[in-house]
């Protein structure tokens, strides 16, 4: 009888996870960036600390050791203080002001990315949260799609590849949306591929934007909604209902209009229904989810049920830096608890990529010619292992 692998088929080990192609719907700029590079930045922008904070940049840090850093950012986003979080925010975008500081920004996220397996990438940023340093809406979007740009470069030539397209986000509370949504427009062909509405769900609804929506559905412009994370299921109707979402950014209270019977047989609501008969991909981000009160564990995250329910789930990282996390590291966590293995990687993969906002050949082909040789390559390890241990367990002793 033959020794058993340490892993069954197809169930990935952490060196499997982090080579898998990783495609990623829901990323934060400000909220990925690397802690050396915040001090680095406050030490070179000078005098002007975030709102309400006294003295320097570098002055307002709570740390100016990159680790330690690092682990406040964690730590304040993981406190249970809306304020506190809120406060992790206020610290990143305070060193996002100059063209010089985007780019460097822009590069190393996609830089970053890439080196955790992540071959597709939308990440999201508000250019109104760019401005006090004087540059306009235009310099700022140019600044981080040249990052994005230079940061693919760099890693092609270390052996990884990577496409990074911008998704341009309006503030819920403000009254920019048609402005940004305008800016999308007009950068569509030129690094920008879609629009968002980010903030408070509470007391600002989606449809306080109405008008930046209609203008990007007769443009034939494609955008996301932050609903569902928080407020619930008013949100995500909102945003599909009344908006027209092409995806929900979060989406996780879904699982209000989800029914479970004590027998274990499940009853779908007419929202529910709706979200999963038209496929309407949730951006799905399991550890900001715990952070944020929206799930207790990540046994209790609802992407267990969404999944085994065949909604569009896709998974997510949403704030690198404020959740200590990666594409890798979700995966990792993910399969520890549901026991996922390559196959359910790949679903979820394919799920990102068959919802990006990208010209549909161009999807088809990253998924046949990228996602799915990755997956494949990495399922075939596993039997060239069995047939390793097989032959040394049957060999002579001698």
């Amino acid at each position: 009888m033959t020794r058993q692998t340490s892993q069954t088929p197809n169930v990935p080990g952490p060196e499997q996870i982090r080579r898998a192609p990783k495609v990623l719907l829901h990323d934060h700029l400000d909220g990925g960036l690397r802690p050396g590079t915040i001090v680095d930045l406050a030490r070179a922008q000078g005098p002007h600390s975030p709102k309400g904070m006294g003295g320097t940049l570098l002055e307002a840090l709570p740390e100016t050791e990159p680790d330690k850093l690092g682990a406040w950012f964690h730590e304040a986003a993981d406190s249970g203080s809306l304020e506190r979080y809120l406060e992790t925010f206020a610290h990143t975008c305070a060193v996002m002001q100059t063209r010089d500081a985007l780019f460097r920004v822009a590069m190393e996220c996609a830089e970053d990315l890439a080196q955790d397996g992540v071959v597709y990438a939308e990440v999201r940023y508000a250019p109104e949260q760019h401005l006090t340093a004087g540059l306009s809406l235009e310099e700022v979007v140019e600044a981080v799609n040249e990052g994005f740009r230079e940061g693919e470069r760099r890693a092609h030539a270390a052996g990884h590849r990577i496409r990074v397209g911008a998704l341009l986000t309006a503030m819920r509370h403000a009254a920019r949306a048609l402005e940004i949504a305008e800016l999308a427009n007009r950068y569509r062909d030129l690094g920008v591929v879609g629009f968002d509405i980010a903030g408070a769900e509470a007391g600002y609804p989606p449809t306080r934007h109405l008008d930046a929506f209609e203008y990007l559905k007769r443009e034939n412009n494609h955008f996301t909604i932050h609903a569902g994370e928080a407020f619930g299921l008013p949100s995500i109707w909102q945003a599909l209902q009344w908006c027209g979402a092409d995806r929900l950014g979060h989406g996780v209270r879904i699982i209000d209009d989800i029914e479970i019977a004590d027998d274990g047989s499940v009853t779908l609501g007419r929202l529910a229904s709706y979200v999963r008969d038209k496929r309407i991909p949730l951006e799905l981000c399991p550890t900001s989810n715990l952070q944020t009160g929206a799930a207790a564990s990540y046994a209790e995250h609802p992407i267990g049920l969404l999944r085994k329910l065949h909604f569009r789930a896709t998974v997510n990282t949403d704030n690198r830096l404020m959740s200590g996390t990666s594409m890798s590291g979700e995966f990792e966590r993910l399969t520890e608890t549901f026991g996922y293995t390559l196959d359910d990687m790949q679903w979820f993969t394919v799920n990102a990529m068959k919802s990006a906002f990208i010209p549909f050949d161009e999807r088809l082909a990253m998924i046949n010619d990228v996602v799915k040789p990755g997956y494949a390559e990495l399922k075939s390890e596993w039997l060239f292992r069995q047939t390793a241990v097989t032959s040394l367990s049957s060999s002579p002793a001698g």
